[in-house]
């Protein structure tokens, strides 16, 4: 018997899950949610602009908007200059400017097959002239942060100059 009054309470907790079909019974748990749009930080700039241009290169956008910063305009500019995307432009904001990346695709396949994010906050990765890598066999760049500027690993090679590895393009 006690069994049988046990589950009559459950039946009975669970009754405002079903409101539709009783409308006269209001739920009194039930709690108002505001949704509040805060800004996000981010922790590493670098690989956030990657991953914004690898997830527009996958849903096959024209642009992509990413926020400006010096680091990611020169990587933006080195994008350009190796013929990896098509353009890009500096938007005046309040907030933060916006670089607007116009993407390079020819026959429906992007310019872009890869991006790789190699030295990251837990890991740095500093090479030497002599370990600069080359990607895919010189189809793809490597990008450095050298002591002369950020640069392609094959403009550094020929500057006789290491730095850390931003990442790897192919």
């Amino acid at each position: 018997m006690w069994q049988a009054a046990c589950l009559y309470a459950q039946i009975w907790l669970v009754s405002y899950l079903f409101s539709r079909a009783c409308c006269h019974w209001r739920n009194p748990w039930a709690k108002k949610v505001k949704l509040v749009k805060k800004k996000m930080t981010v922790t590493d700039p670098i690989a956030d602009m990657l991953t914004r241009i690898r997830n527009a290169i996958m849903a096959e956008h024209d642009c992509v908007l990413v926020p400006s910063s010096r680091i990611k305009l020169s990587i933006t500019k080195i994008l350009k200059e190796e013929g990896f995307i098509d353009g890009y432009e500096v938007l005046k904001g309040k907030p933060q400017p916006m670089i607007k990346i116009h993407l390079k695709y020819t026959d429906d396949q992007p310019a872009i097959l890869g991006l790789e994010r190699v030295s990251k906050l837990g890991l740095r990765v500093y090479v030497e002239r002599r370990e600069i890598p080359r990607v895919y066999g010189g189809l793809g760049i490597a990008i450095l942060s050298t002591s002369k500027g950020i640069m392609t690993g094959q403009e550094a090679w020929r500057q006789h100059l290491g730095g850390e590895i931003l990442c790897h393009v192919w």
